[in-house]
């Protein structure tokens, strides 16, 4: 299985940055369970800790896709660095802020302020598509090993900040997730041959100026991907499914505390992420057939079928066990609508923009997880441990209503061509 993965890395430079980036992406996904057990530990609510994370992300969820404009422009290096090395300060005060007892509202400052990273995960897909650029089969098998690669930070960032978070210090995992997020940030930007090239603003200008192209005028460089009807289908179902990991990840925390299990919850929370991993090695390996938007519509669907699982182990009290199981089932169908929708963003936007599209679709992940994070505090606090999986299973239908709403929109055609000046005209129907 893992034979045609072999042959993406055969091109030159393609196993440095993809290391780096597991590096940095690891960092990324020990911090929401680390904020969680430390807040809960230091100032003993679930409430606050949904709110303080919800912050963070609406906070990734504004300035992410601006990071992504300016590294459409500037390039990865230039903008990654500095970003990186800003956000270990207010991640410093935030630790500070715990510790010395400050107002609740510094920390959702502290954390808003440290939250605004550079999208790592879409500038490493970003890279794929560059250098894969005249083989679409190998860039669906890229965008399958990249989930799997995420799945994978998520499988082992969890267990890793929980270990550190309660038998080090409530602190270390955060510490500890800094410290790793900034050396991989800085080591993939050094990976300069596989950058993609940035967008020459000056010739663009002219050439929307001069109205060559479909659809170019003055000002037609600038305008948002947004503008693509499929890219805002696609991040409303991307909102709806960030919903179901903020959901998921704060009630089974949750639910194994009510257990009194806590460390176990780190493991529980890599079910999902291992079913998930095995889910999109597997589906890379397959060819892909019918529509795009078709696959994507499949792959939501599954996903919310197989979160009813969880809700109904959660609900009837099982075992930690039990429950483990109905996670990694529920986490094979969250790979193949991420790769797959992904794999639109790459068909339907150009080049030059890649970085913000994914980056606003990552954006509306971050602010379904704050959503689904702060509504599942209050629950956890105010119901029945169980009763929490009421969200995910229920976001999950709500991204399953959103993508057949918008399904006429999700016709994949010919990728725009990078030359052009303007914004891709994107047909709504096939």
């Amino acid at each position: 299985m893992l034979a045609p993965y072999r042959r993406l890395f055969s091109r030159p430079g393609t196993v440095a940055f993809t290391l780096a980036g597991l590096l940095a992406r690891l960092s990324m996904s020990m911090t929401g369970v680390s904020l969680v057990v430390l807040i809960a530990e230091r100032r003993g609510s679930y409430a606050l800790a949904g709110t303080v994370a919800a912050a963070g992300l609406v906070a990734v969820a504004i300035g992410m896709p601006l990071i992504g404009r300016l590294v459409d422009r500037f390039g990865q290096a230039r903008v990654t660095v500095p970003a990186v090395l800003y956000n270990l300060v207010p991640l410093c005060g935030l630790l500070l802020c715990v510790r010395l007892g400050a107002p609740d509202w510094t920390l959702c400052l502290c954390w808003a302020a440290a939250s605004a990273v550079p999208n790592l995960g879409g500038m490493a897909r970003a890279r794929w598509a560059h250098l894969l650029r005249d083989a679409p089969d190998d860039r669906h098998l890229a965008n399958s090993l990249e989930q799997s690669l995420d799945e994978l930070c998520f499988m082992a960032g969890p267990v890793l900040g929980m270990v550190l978070c309660t038998t080090v210090a409530p602190e270390a995992g955060l510490l500890t997730a800094g410290g790793v997020g900034a050396v991989g940030a800085v080591l993939f930007a050094a990976q300069r041959r596989t950058e993609p090239p940035t967008t020459d603003r000056a010739a663009a200008n002219a050439a929307a100026a001069t109205g060559s192209g479909p659809g170019a005028g003055p000002g037609a460089v600038d305008r948002s991907p947004l503008r693509v009807p499929a890219l805002r289908v696609l991040a409303l179902t991307f909102l709806s499914t960030g919903m179901v990991f903020g959901a998921l990840d704060l009630t089974t925390v949750a639910y194994a505390d009510a257990l009194g299990h806590r460390p176990v919850a780190g493991g529980l929370l890599a079910m999902v992420a291992a079913g998930s991993c095995v889910a999109g090695l597997v589906f890379g390996t397959l060819r892909p057939t019918g529509p795009a938007g078709a696959r994507f519509l499949r792959g939501v669907a599954a996903m919310a079928g197989l979160l009813l699982l969880p809700l109904a182990a959660g609900l009837g009290g099982a075992g930690l066990a039990l429950l483990g199981v109905a996670l990694f089932a529920a986490g094979t169908g969250t790979a193949p609508t991420m790769v797959t929708g992904m794999t639109l963003i790459q068909e339907l936007l150009p080049q030059r923009r890649l970085n913000e599209a994914m980056a606003i679709a990552v954006s509306g992940i971050m602010i379904g997880i704050s959503t689904g994070s702060a509504l599942a505090g209050a629950l956890a606090e105010h119901a029945g441990p169980g009763a929490g999986y009421w969200i995910p299973a229920g976001a999950a239908a709500l991204a399953l209503l959103i993508a057949l709403a918008g399904r006429r929109h999700l016709g994949a055609g010919p990728r725009p061509s990078d030359r052009t000046a303007s914004e891709p005209t994107v047909s709504t129907t096939r």
